[in-house]
């Protein structure tokens, strides 16, 4: 069995490396390429299935518990701690930076339905604009 020190530095690379990955991921968004944001979710999925898999790891560690209780683990579990709070900030703000594109992007759709027909804009049950009758093929 891995020393439980060891196992808490691996966790804490792979923050790194998790942090890394989501400084990426919002370049990524803000210069929308779509393509590449698909491959940086898989690998960001993949680092976060990694570190669940770790954890529990760290958790059944014979040593842990003990450890933890006498203060031995208490300076890499706050790094740890502080890089997963900095990784889970900067995933809020691509996810902030998500929002408002699909924002824009409903704001332009509704702009060019309205211009692209006028008279057949009709609101769904939600109240969002879409393009009629004409949209589905129907003529009256």
């Amino acid at each position: 069995m891995p020393n439980l020190l060891e196992l808490l530095t691996q966790q804490y690379q792979q923050l790194l490396l998790l942090e890394q990955v989501i400084a990426k991921e919002k370049e990524i968004l803000q210069k929308h390429q779509p393509d590449e944001l698909l491959q940086v979710s898989q690998e960001k999925n993949q680092f976060l299935l990694d570190i669940q898999t770790l954890d529990q790891s760290i958790v059944q560690h014979p040593d842990f518990t003990t450890d933890k209780a006498a203060g031995k683990l208490d300076s890499v579990l706050a790094e740890i701690t502080v890089t997963l709070e900095r990784c889970q900030q900067q995933n809020q703000v691509n996810g902030q930076i998500i929002q408002q594109s699909q924002l824009a992007v409903e704001r332009m759709k509704t702009s060019l339905l309205e211009k692209h027909n006028k008279s057949a804009i009709t609101y769904d049950s939600k109240g969002k604009k879409s393009a009629g009758l004409s949209s589905i093929g129907l003529k009256a």
